[in-house]
């Protein structure tokens, strides 16, 4: 397959466009009152509305009209104040009335656009409508035989279409990981692509370089991952450019990712609108949003991660990359912030940034016993932030080392203790005595007389090789800075005596 960036490839351009659909974050199903719970029982949070019997009628979920409606103010997307719910036909076995309720021509929102960043360039990418409707149910596949779980059949959904204004993989998973960050912030969607209440579809086709015209696209289903989408995306189009270079032509259809075998493979040929038979759902009446109603949802919207991002930098003077990092979960970045409010300048921020960036959440994601425990709680549960910034205040005060202090924060995370607790039982409490580090010191001088020697003669990277040794014998509690003066001075001594 050729590459995208060979001589002949270079002569193509991507035009991709994205649809996430998003579930929304409500205690009930969008038509009716089943619970909105993911994993249970299968086929256990079903009822006539969302299992599609006859005479059942679907009933507005309030709820999720504002989350929606929340989503796409934060998106900028300009609110309609009449919308009008339709069914969207198909014929599919997760679908047990035949078909979706959805929007159409007239959907709750429509023209907004989101602002992105890829390697330090801004780029503006224009949103088509987001609009409402309810999920299909699930297949599950085991061998040869297939089951439904209508568990899903109904969850409420807003579907984000953006215009085909994305030129890159990586402008699309900037786009994707920026939406999906502002939709968790808001409370909207939990964001989790593994279990499918973030997912997304791209639609993707090449044209050359300069031709005003669109090329025909391909809609790329089943991508569960930002990698993936990232690879889906990248293997289309270089597949699509070969196509053409070949004499072939490009076939509008729907093809699935395969991710073991990183490719895209044919699906169904693709449907177009009149295909769905769109046409006004009878059983449910126009929506219609009061200017009140919006202006109170849209007072609602508290900081957004990109803000957030431009406030970190020029208030905290963080580097973007940090901001970044701190900003990408809301609950870390408020308690970041309660940090610095607690802290009251003892501490410089971009120490307290490094702690939480470094230690903190390197610690719940590399610990098994953690990951576990970060399910069932918060952070802010896990390590109350006055006990995290005294374990910040005691390394700084030199009571136990970097490393020690790291070791006192597993076991805060683990036990919730705080840090002076941990040093007092463990006896991790670092030794600054000069007397005491001085006598560790000459033992180890005096069981290393080649080294010494050496280190003596001009070999400098043995000093390294005698600090670690002082800091084994004590067992990692000496203070690094004692034992570097006093280690200099030994030697300094020594050299003299030769």
């Amino acid at each position: 397959m050729n590459s995208m960036h060979s001589t002949n490839g270079s002569q193509f351009e991507s035009v991709i466009g994205l649809e996430v659909h998003s579930q929304l974050l409500t205690k009930t199903k969008m038509f009716c009152t089943c619970p909105n719970i993911f994993g249970i029982e299968p086929n256990s949070a079903v009822c006539p509305v969302c299992l599609g019997l006859p005479g059942a009628l679907p009933v507005i979920n309030f709820e999720g009209i504002k989350l929606a409606v929340k989503a796409a103010l934060a998106l900028n997307i300009v609110i309609n104040k009449r919308s009008v719910f339709v069914r969207k036909n198909y014929f599919y076995p997760d679908l047990p009335k035949g078909y979706q309720i959805s929007q159409y021509l007239e959907p709750v929102s429509s023209g907004g656009y989101l602002d992105i960043k890829v390697e330090g360039v801004e780029k503006r990418v224009e949103i088509n409508r987001l609009h409402i409707e309810e999920d299909a149910g699930k297949l599950i596949h085991i061998g040869n035989e297939s089951y439904v779980d209508l568990n899903r059949a109904g969850t409420p959904l807003v579907e984000i279409v953006s215009e085909p204004n994305i030129n890159s993989s990586g402008e699309a998973v900037a786009y994707l990981k920026e939406l999906r960050d502002i939709l968790v912030y808001l409370g909207v969607s939990d964001g989790n692509m593994e279990e499918g209440s973030f997912r997304c579809d791209a639609n993707v086709s090449v044209r050359k370089k300069g031709d005003p015209d669109l090329g025909t696209r391909t809609e790329v289903k089943n991508v569960n991952s930002f990698k993936f989408v990232e690879k889906a995306i990248n293997y289309e189009i270089e597949r699509q450019i070969d196509v053409i270079l070949n004499g072939g032509k490009v076939i509008q259809e729907t093809r699935l990712y395969d991710s073991r075998e990183n490719l895209t493979r044919p699906m169904r040929g693709k449907e177009e609108a009149h295909d769905y038979r769109y046409f006004e759902e009878p059983d449910l009446p126009p929506l219609i949003l009061t200017d009140r109603f919006i202006s109170e949802i849209k007072g609602s919207i508290t900081e957004l991660p990109a803000a957030k991002r431009e406030r970190y930098a020029a208030e905290y003077l963080l580097a973007e990359y940090d901001s970044g990092v701190l900003t990408q979960d809301k609950e870390i970045a408020l308690y970041f912030e309660d940090l610095i409010e607690i802290n009251e300048g003892r501490v410089e921020i971009k120490k307290i940034a490094n702690w939480v960036i470094n230690d903190l959440l390197s610690e719940l994601k590399t610990k098994d016993k953690m990951r576990e425990k970060r399910k069932e709680e918060r952070v802010v549960d896990l390590v109350k932030s006055e006990n995290f910034l005294g374990l910040i205040l005691e390394v700084e005060a030199g009571n136990i080392n970097k490393n020690t202090g790291k070791t006192v924060l597993t076991e805060m995370l683990l036990s919730g203790k705080k840090a002076g607790e941990i040093i007092k039982e463990k006896n991790l409490a670092q030794v600054s005595d000069e007397k005491g580090i001085g006598d560790i010191i000459e033992h180890v001088l005096e069981e290393n007389p080649k080294e010494l020697a050496g280190l003596i003669s001009g070999k400098d990277k043995l000093f390294g090789f005698f600090v670690g040794a002082v800091m084994k014998k004590t067992k990692g509690k000496a203070n690094p800075k004692k034992v570097n003066e006093i280690l200099k001075r030994s030697i300094a001594e020594k050299n003299k005596e030769c």
